[in-house]
């Protein structure tokens, strides 16, 4: 190797002419001086017997000391039967490879994949816990070796704050995620698998609801007695006839009832399940929103907001109508209404398990594991609903009156 020809205050003091031009070093190593005052280090080798030229960085972020390591790595690359530049590109590919196997690229494929048969509610739910519990401890590292005991620890800082039902679900999207990468050829396995009882159990707790059918009537006058707002009165009697999800009564909008075929269809986009939904509705159902179809039909919003007609209800505004009548919560939820429907349509009335679970809009399947379409059973459904809400008056009436004599109010035809 030739003699180093060149010093630090050579190449700093370098200035730009009317041509690139070359201060060479040795060793096949040269500063490229630009034109227009950019200096580039530049080593000229040969490999197989064809002259080769690698680029070494630029001055001065790669320093004269810098650029001699680096061309002796090349000099040690050529002996070895390496050819310096072909390795470069190697490590480049290999580190764009490692980027996009990374957790948080994987992640994020997979959520673009999914989201799409989710709900938008659901997928930006989904999002951020991604983005807040994984990505930053996990993101940049190689899904294929993450390991348990790191994944552990990602997931015991959200245990630390007391989060033990999130540390749950963020191991079951984690598990997901790693699965997907398994499927797509960039793990091996899935290491949330080893970390089953490794989390502490979250206490189970039932969203509060009525199931007794001697209680439902005495719920259902007092909420009958309701004299607050008449929107929020509207919505408190149409959750136990619909029994929908709190949020998909809530963000209810015209635009989406027909009054002639005495339907409701719900948008999949407003669905957990991301499937269009039918609610048939009982001669009780419009009644109610005829009736507030002067007060509201105006607008979008079946139920808008009392500040906004461009947004909808509230999610506190039944549960505050709740309070106002003395309910507690641990008594009743604007949830409850779709246990207390799911418990009695069974147990008391009958009815099929299935007809129920799509009413709920329960993710059900055939026997083949294909999901029923929104359609499924409509017929037998609508007649189900309008006996829930005749069931519902009598339960009303009963209350109203203790000492009537109720009749078999049970199914009167076959299952």
């Amino acid at each position: 190797m030739a003699k180093d020809r060149l010093t630090d205050t050579t190449a700093k003091q370098a200035k730009p002419k009317d041509k690139d031009y070359k201060l060479f070093d040795g060793g096949g190593l040269f500063l490229l001086v630009k034109t227009g005052g950019a200096k580039y280090w530049r080593l000229k080798y040969r490999f197989n017997g064809k002259e080769k030229l690698l680029a070494l960085g630029v001055y001065p972020t790669i320093t004269l000391k810098k650029a001699r390591l680096r061309r002796q790595e090349a000099v040690t690359q050529i002996a070895d039967d390496i050819d310096p530049s072909l390795f470069r590109q190697a490590a480049k590919h290999g580190r764009i490879e490692s980027a996009a196997n990374s957790f948080e690229a994987v992640g994020r494929e997979w959520w673009v994949k999914q989201a799409s048969s989710w709900s938008a509610a659901y997928s930006t739910k989904v999002e951020r816990m991604l983005n807040s519990n994984l990505f930053p401890w996990l993101g940049k590292r190689p899904i294929a070796e993450i390991t348990p005991p790191e994944l552990l620890a990602t997931l015991r800082r959200i245990e630390s704050r007391g989060a033990l039902e999130t540390a749950k679900r963020t191991k079951q999207l984690a598990g997901q995620v790693f699965r997907y990468a398994v499927a797509t050829g960039r793990a091996e396995r899935d290491p949330s698998q080893d970390l089953k009882d490794a989390l502490a159990t979250p206490v189970k707790k039932h969203l509060a609801a009525i199931t007794e059918p001697k209680e439902v009537g005495p719920l259902l006058l007092v909420l009958d007695g309701y004299h607050g707002s008449p929107i929020v009165r509207a919505a408190l009697k149409l959750a136990p006839l619909t029994f929908v999800r709190p949020g998909e009564l809530r963000h209810g909008e015209w635009a989406e009832i027909d009054f002639e075929n005495a339907e409701w269809r719900i948008p999949g986009a407003r669905m957990k399940t991301g499937t269009d939904h039918i609610v048939s509705l009982s001669r009780q159902s419009l009644e109610v929103l005829q009736e507030i179809y002067p007060l509201t039909g105006h607008g979008k919003y079946i139920f808008p907001s009392a500040r906004s007609a461009q947004r909808p209800m509230s999610d506190n505004a039944v549960l505050a109508a709740f309070r106002r009548m003395g309910i507690p919560k641990e008594q009743m939820t604007g949830h409850g209404f779709r246990a207390m429907a799911r418990t009695i349509l069974d147990e008391v009335l009958g009815y099929q398990v299935d007809w129920i679970e799509h009413q709920l809009a329960h993710a059900v399947k055939d026997v083949n594991g294909r999901a029923y379409n929104r359609t499924a059973h409509l017929d037998k459904r609508r007649e189900m609903m309008q006996h829930w809400a005749d069931y519902l008056d009598q339960l009303r009436k009963e209350a109203n009156t203790p000492n009537v004599v109720v009749g078999n109010f049970g199914r009167t035809t076959g299952t």
